[in-house]
């Protein structure tokens, strides 16, 4: 499976890297380390890295994220996408008639680590593998191959596995990722305090967002009997804060942390119609969630994005679906433990 990699890389002259619209520091880390890695088997490859929107400016930590830009690059024989093969996140993209017909007819590969079917409506080939980050698979990838890790490819990796798994907290978190971040670390002659140093960095909060935390806090919602916990972000909060700090971001793991709590969804609504939601659960069903939007991603942690559906919609679907999840969840566990 991991040789389709190295097959792809062969007789291109240049190759885009591409992420969804939705980028984080798994999507971005894994572009930026793709760039170093296939810089080092083939120095005369021209790689540009594509993002359909601008990187926030928390994600500014990683030292070479202006590398990333919102022109797409006609010019290449190959494009990379990294992070998702789901066709809905890349709906900005494949808008755009002119770069759909030219993914469907210069060659693809995807990449991706959730649990989501793959949908991309042109041809492509895809290496996925539930994993706990898109890094973790290009890992996989390098050490199967035989390819050289240098300290740049490392660096955003781990950057990328951390970022995926809240520091190596999630649930999707094993012994394996403990021991490819070690390795990682070894190859590159790191020091994870001087990672962690300048993430925390670019973490910082002005007041303003810090304010503006305080004022999503007050409009968590409540459902099912303090179950569900909602926050709805609408567009002028995207246009407002976006930039800075993702909304998502501030809110999502303290509405997680309330007691009580098994689910919790931030909902962002736009103009267009377009309502997206990240989905943090404590038992393993937010993919189920999100699967009934269409959406997808781990058992714990999940996402979707459809149209011409409100957050009251969303609520309401919510309070309808969640107790049977619980149910089924309570109920496997009992037969397991009987």
């Amino acid at each position: 499976m991991y040789d389709s990699f190295t097959d792809f890389l062969k007789d291109k002259k240049s190759l885009c890297i591409i992420q969804a619209e939705n980028p984080d520091g798994d999507s971005l880390g894994s572009a930026i380390a793709l760039d170093y890695l296939i810089s080092s088997i083939d120095p005369d490859v021209e790689i540009s890295l594509y993002c359909p929107v601008d990187i926030p400016k928390y994600l500014r930590y990683f030292t070479d994220w202006s590398r990333v830009s919102n022109e797409f690059d006609w010019k290449a024989d190959g494009y990379i996408i990294v992070d998702t093969v789901a066709e809905i996140l890349l709906s900005k993209l494949l808008d755009d008639s002119a770069i759909k017909n030219r993914l469907y007819t210069t060659p693809v590969l995807a990449l991706d680590h959730h649990e989501t079917p793959d949908d991309l409506n042109f041809p492509h080939t895809a290496i996925i593998e539930p994993l706990p980050a898109c890094c973790s698979l290009i890992y996989k990838i390098i050490k199967d191959q035989n390819l050289n890790i240098d300290q740049n490819v490392a660096k955003n990796l781990i950057y990328g596995i951390s970022s995926d798994t809240l520091g190596l907290t999630s649930a999707s978190t094993n012994p394996d990722t403990f021991r490819t971040v070690a390795d990682l670390l070894e190859t590159g002659s790191l020091n994870i305090a001087d990672l962690e140093e300048a993430r925390r960095e670019f973490m910082k909060k002005s007041p303003r967002i810090l304010d503006y935390k305080a004022d999503l806090i007050k409009r968590v919602e409540y459902s099912l009997d303090g179950a569900i916990a909602t926050v709805h972000i609408p567009w002028d909060d995207i246009a407002e804060y976006s930039d800075e700090y993702n909304p998502n971001v501030l809110i999502l793991e303290e509405l997680r942390l309330v007691e009580g709590v098994k689910v919790a969804v931030a909902i962002k609504t736009y103009p267009d119609g377009k309502l997206t939601g990240k989905i943090r659960t404590s038992l393993p069903i937010a993919d189920q969630i999100a699967g009934y939007y269409g959406g997808g991603g781990h058992p714990y942690a999940a996402g979707f994005r459809t149209y011409d559906i409100s957050y009251e919609d969303v609520i309401h679907d919510l309070v309808g679906m969640v107790p049977n999840l619980i149910r089924s969840v309570e109920q496997e566990t009992t037969n397991e433990t009987v």
